[in-house]
């Protein structure tokens, strides 16, 4: 049986299962939001409920940027906002690190701690971090693989 995950991997796996839901074929984005090690929402890019997805009718693209989509970090602030939960404190587990747009919406909300695995092409989103005092920390990507053994669960019914 392989090693159980750190934390930080851990959460880090949430957030690119939920990147798996994103409809923006530009990127696919996860994050996951943690406080106390407990998840208080997730969030991926998307469009806004009722419209449609990127995929099916194509990016709307301004400045080079797709503006149908909500990206990752906004869903999962939202998400908290819209079920009353707190996110001050928090740490933000994302796949790509955040644009500048939602570097400071992080920061607007009292993230404190940022992980992620992979840069992302907006160097802006550091200078606003650091400015705000959010440790940002990068890790390597965690592992793809689920371990599990299928006799530990035919053995628990």
């Amino acid at each position: 049986m392989s090693e159980r995950p750190q934390w930080d991997e851990y959460f880090l796996k949430l957030a690119m299962l939920a990147s798996e839901r994103a409809t923006c074929p530009r990127m696919h984005c996860g994050c996951v939001l943690v406080k106390d090690k407990e998840v208080i929402a997730s969030g991926y890019n998307g469009s806004i409920p009722g419209d449609v997805h990127c995929e099916d009718e194509g990016c709307l693209i301004v400045d080079n940027h797709c503006v149908r989509t909500v990206h990752a970090e906004m869903n999962a602030v939202v998400q908290a906002a819209k079920r009353g939960h707190a996110v001050k404190g928090a740490t933000a587990y994302v796949t790509n690190m955040p644009c500048s747009t939602c570097a400071k919406s992080l920061i607007a909300a009292g993230i404190k701690r940022v992980v992620v695995f992979s840069d992302y092409h907006d160097t802006l989103a550091l200078d606003f971090f650091k400015t705000a005092n959010v440790v940002i920390d990068k890790i390597k990507m965690p592992s793809t693989t689920i371990s599990y053994n299928l006799k530990d669960y035919s053995s628990a019914r």
